[in-house]
């Protein structure tokens, strides 16, 4: 794999909340334990471990919602970011707990979704859990069906389950509970627990489940290539191109369509 170059891209939903929050801060937000100095625009790493040009979104049949805590947006090793560099039917919105975007709850009640609110099931009323979806399709029946909408919340574990007490609105939509029968690869935050996930690994099994397998796959081999330019930079070394990230990548991506 060649060293890709900064390019301009297209802001996606995450790069404009994160613009939009950048603007309300009075100071600079500072990355702890991140590399230093001038990042790209559009994938967040130096300039000189840029992914721009790799980006490969894709069309998938469900869409991912992100509710973002206050300051996630300017976080670098934030991976909602790279949720919405793959799947292009990506929203994201930040939360508070006094107000709701209206246009959070106007995806809401699009008529082409159904919401799914993906949170462990042990923390609410067992009717409303599920641990499947339908696979995305066109109809059944002859009757269309609806695309799922993923609804994640991009936080912190404790950040998340206040967030989850706080929105009412999100009572009335049923709780997707994921049960993986793995550990979470993500090494770019510090966690206690290895049945905690990264946002980006959390949608990549969602997607796995509504059938958007190749957007799933290509999910999770991006999150490792960018963890591997994030490391490679924070240490002040160039990208490995044999390292396993690289090499997965290079074999997942001649099969990409073009984005």
């Amino acid at each position: 794999m060649e060293q890709s170059t900064p390019m301009e891209v297209t802001p996606h939903a995450v790069s404009r909340l994160r613009a939009r929050r950048s603007a309300r801060s009075t100071t600079s937000f500072m990355a702890r334990g991140g590399p230093r100095g001038e990042r790209c625009a559009g994938c967040r790493l130096r300039p000189s471990h840029c992914l721009c040009a790799l980006r490969p979104t894709q069309v998938t049949q469900a869409g991912v919602c992100l509710l973002l805590a206050d300051t996630e947006p300017l976080k670098p090793s934030n991976t909602g970011w790279l949720v919405a560099d793959v799947v292009a039917d990506t929203f994201a919105f930040s939360w508070a707990r006094t107000e709701v975007d209206p246009d959070l709850l106007t995806l809401l009640a699009d008529p082409q979704w159904q919401p799914f609110i993906v949170f462990p099931g042990e923390y609410v009323a067992a009717e409303r859990v599920l641990h499947s979806v339908e696979p995305a399709g066109p109809e059944l029946d002859g009757v269309a069906l609806k695309r799922p909408l993923f609804v994640l919340l991009d936080a912190t574990w404790s950040e998340a389950r206040k967030m989850f007490r706080k929105s009412p609105y999100l009572d009335q939509f049923p709780v997707l509970s994921l049960h993986p029968e793995r550990v979470s690869r993500y090494r770019l935050r510090r966690s206690t627990r290895d049945d905690h996930f990264c946002t980006a690994e959390v949608a990549a099994m969602c997607l796995e489940l509504s059938g958007d397998l190749q957007a799933a796959q290509t999910l999770e081999a991006y999150l490792d290539l960018f963890t591997h330019h994030y490391l490679q930079a924070k240490q002040q070394l160039p990208p490995n191109i044999d390292s396993p990230a690289c090499q997965r990548w290079r074999a997942l991506s001649t099969h990409l369509p073009a984005s």
